[in-house]
Order: C-alpha cells, then sequence, then structure tokens
C-alpha cells in the first residue's frame, strides 16, 4: 500500500453521554434514529465509493496478549475502513459529519495512513 492509503477507525465509548442519550431514547426513537443513519452511512459509501479500498465493518469484542497471556478487554473501537485520498487532509475531510458521530453515538473517526513496510 503506497502512502495514499488511509485507516479510518470509529470511536466512541458506551459509556459516553452520547450513548446514555441513545439508550434513554424509546424504542421507536433509536428503530427511526437508526434508520435514518443507515441511509445516510449508505449515502456516504456511495459519495465516496471510488476511494473506499476495503469496506471493513464493525469490530468485536477484543482480546489483548501481552506478557501475562489473553484476557478480554473493552476498548473505544467500533468499525474500520480503508480508503485512499490525494493527502491525509483530504482523507479526513471526507469523515466531515459522518452518521457515526452526527446521528449515531459514535464520538468520533480516527484516519491516520498506512505506511509501506520499510524494505518491503
Amino acid at each position: 500500500m503506497s502512502t495514499d492509503t488511509y485507516l479510518a477507525v470509529f470511536l466512541g465509548s458506551k459509556t459516553s453521554p452520547k450513548w446514555a442519550a441513545w439508550n434513554a431514547l424509546s424504542e421507536a426513537e433509536r428503530k427511526a434514529k437508526e434508520q435514518e443513519g443507515i441511509a445516510a452511512w449508505k449515502g456516504w459509501v456511495e459519495k465516496h465509493q471510488g476511494a473506499i479500498q476495503a469496506m471493513g465493518g464493525p469490530l468485536g469484542k477484543t482480546k489483548q496478549v501481552d506478557g501475562k497471556g489473553v484476557a478480554d478487554i473493552a476498548n473505544e473501537m467500533g468499525a474500520f475502513t480503508v480508503i485512499r485520498a490525494a493527502s491525509h487532509e483530504a482523507a479526513a475531510k471526507m469523515f466531515e459529519n459522518h452518521p457515526h458521530f452526527a446521528i449515531f453515538p459514535g464520538e468520533r473517526v480516527e484516519i491516520m495512513p498506512v505506511l509501506p513496510i520499510p524494505g518491503g
């Protein structure tokens, strides 16, 4: 992969005020927001389909491995997408007002370049 490739990681904490507000919605209100969010996310994908290299998707439960062994942990990572863009700034701008945080209770999207492996 070249430096025009970026990894976008969708983040949010299930203990955040946004999640508390989401969970406080009635089932009908939450379902309506979910439908709105899904439609907006599909619109985002259509708009940026030429830049999306790997749609990615939701991430499951996390296992941590270190010198002490394997353990179940929680983190803020919820999903990922791989995109191509002319610059880091251009990649970031693709996620402005993204449904992940504009409609759903996600908090942010972090975008980082995928760097070539040295000597590879």
